[in-house]
């Protein structure tokens, strides 16, 4: 068994990274293709914590009961965040994902009511402006995935007073990415689009696929690399044209 379990960790290694060093969308998707039917059981091996601690989050803060919020899980991938949040009581899942072979698996959870291919970045959410209470994007913010240039449509899609929901990783080789994406959601904050109310660092995010991810971004000898959970509030009208958010206490 033991043999098996490293086995399976080293399988994971090898194909998350090669993922992590493919950049070009198409090639990308053509990868995501193959890998469905296994994505699962690799990202477990790799102790993949994100949706976990993403939902977390999300579930703190967010008024009034899960049953009555309508989600949307962006680049939803086979539905492990619909997972986290159908076992916390959340039951209006809506999904999007840029491969079909993914999207598959998610629709075989059965978690969400309804589920749409989109490759985000190439084309608009297919929902109306407003719809949801919160929107989520759990894995997909890096190279060669979404790119930071779509962020205003997860807001386009948000309530008023609804919140957005990102992570990405901070190890060494996402820097540069999550550097741009910083300067995306700081951007959007100066021009009072919404309100950060969270920046959760993690140490322990996943174990890291490859050596070239070992390093000042990882947290410890145990080889797991960081990441961090981002939360926004979306503001209403009166707040975007200049009334002042109240404060939130720390997290």
């Amino acid at each position: 068994m033991a043999q098996e379990e490293g086995r399976s960790l080293s399988e994971a290694r090898a194909r998350v990274g090669v993922l992590h060093g493919i950049t070009d969308l198409g090639h990308k998707l053509h990868f995501y293709k193959h890998w469905a039917p296994d994505y699962d059981q690799d990202v477990a091996a790799l102790q993949y914590r994100a949706p976990h601690l993403a939902v977390d989050c999300l579930t703190q803060a967010l008024p009034g009961p899960p049953h009555a919020a309508l989600i949307l899980d962006v680049a939803c991938g086979t539905g492990l965040v619909a997972a986290e949040l159908q076992a916390r009581g959340f039951l209006q899942l809506h999904g999007v994902d840029g491969s079909p072979e993914m999207l598959e698996q998610a629709r075989a959870r059965g978690f969400y009511q309804r589920l749409s291919l989109c490759i985000l970045g190439q084309e608009p959410l297919p929902s109306s402006e407003g719809t949801f209470d919160a929107v989520l994007i759990v894995g997909a913010l890096s190279d060669g995935q979404v790119p930071c240039s779509a962020i205003p449509e997860l807001l386009r899609v948000t309530k008023p007073g609804g919140l957005v929901c990102l992570t990405t990783r901070t190890n060494p080789s996402n820097l540069r990415y999550q550097e741009a994406l910083e300067a995306t959601l700081d951007g959007l904050e100066r021009a009072g689009a919404w309100q950060r109310l969270v920046a959760w660092p993690v140490d322990r995010w996943e174990l890291a696929a490859s050596e070239l991810e070992v390093g000042p971004g990882t947290s410890d000898s145990d080889g797991f690399i960081s990441g961090i959970v981002y939360l926004y509030r979306k503001q209403d009208v009166a707040q975007v044209e200049g009334v002042r958010p109240s404060p939130q206490p720390p997290r």
